[in-house]
Parts: structure tokens; sequence; C-alpha cells
């Protein structure tokens, strides 16, 4: 009697990797907690591991159907473009958040990556998200040290462009 009628293989399989993109993500999600302190250990991961399984369950459900998986990854897009738009913010006439925005999108994409078992993709986005986020700060720094009249937002970092 098959209580649950689950393939052990498959579900192994797909437990590895929602895991992968969890993992993938933390070091950009680190980054993006310290910075802003508005999405970071818990959204990022979040964006990466639903992405993962939005993919994975249309591979299962829709794996004669190129065209659906397509707007699937579309569907990804735009979602989580929206949710990045959330991070955006226009204070003073300067804008705070696209860093943030931009890695909360390239999260989702390692999440997809990965489910296609793209794992290059989805190590060098990693990789380069997040050296880009550590790599470029000291030049932001400098630059906005350097421009006039900066202001800064109080409570967030002006790291965060």
């Amino acid at each position: 009697m098959d209580f649950l009628p689950v393939d052990l293989d498959v579900l192994v399989r797909h437990l590895l990797k929602l895991v992968g993109a969890f993992l993938l993500t933390l070091p950009v999600a680190w980054n993006r907690e310290k910075a802003t302190q508005a999405m970071g250990l818990r959204t990022f991961p979040l964006v990466s591991v639903a992405s993962c399984g939005f993919v994975l369950l249309g591979q299962q459900v829709l794996a004669d159907a190129p065209d659906a998986q397509a707007r699937i990854i579309a569907g990804l897009m735009t979602g989580i473009g929206f949710i990045g738009g959330g991070a955006i913010i226009k204070y003073e006439g300067s804008v705070y958040g696209t860093a943030t925005a931009a890695s909360i999108w390239g999260t989702g994409l390692i999440g997809a990556a990965v489910a296609y078992g793209r794992y290059e993709i989805a190590v060098l986005v990693s990789l380069l998200n997040f050296g880009l986020l550590i790599a470029l700060q000291p030049l932001k720094a400098n630059i906005q040290n350097n421009a006039e009249g900066h202001n800064e937002r109080p409570g967030t970092d002006p790291n965060d462009d």
C-alpha cells in the first residue's frame, strides 16, 4: 500500500538542488543584510529556493512543453523584479537600493539555474554578484565622498546604490 506515492530518488535530487540554491545565495544575502538590513539573510535565500522550486515543478509538470517552462522563467523574472522594486527608495533627489534590487534578481537566477542543472551559471552569478558588491564598495564610497551636496539617508548604508 502506497500511502505517499513519492519517488525517493526524485525527492533527494530536488532536495539537493533546493539546498544548493540556498547555499549559493548566502554570500550575497549576508552582504545585503549587513549593508541594508531591509532584505538579506531571509529574503534572498527564500527567493532563490522558491525560484528553484517553481522551475523544478515546471520541469515535472510541463516536461513536454518548453514554451510553458519559458513562461515560468518570464513570470519569475517579473515577480522578482517587483520584489526588487520594493528595495529602491528615492530620498532627497538620490536613489538608494538599486544594488539590493539587482542582487535579488540575481538570486532568482541562481535558483533557476540550479533547478536546470546549470551549476556553472549559478556559481558564476553568485561569485560575480558577491564579488562586485565587495570589490566596488570602496570605489562607490570614494565617489560619494567626492560628490558635492551628497545627502545620506539616516539609518541606511550609503554604499547601497
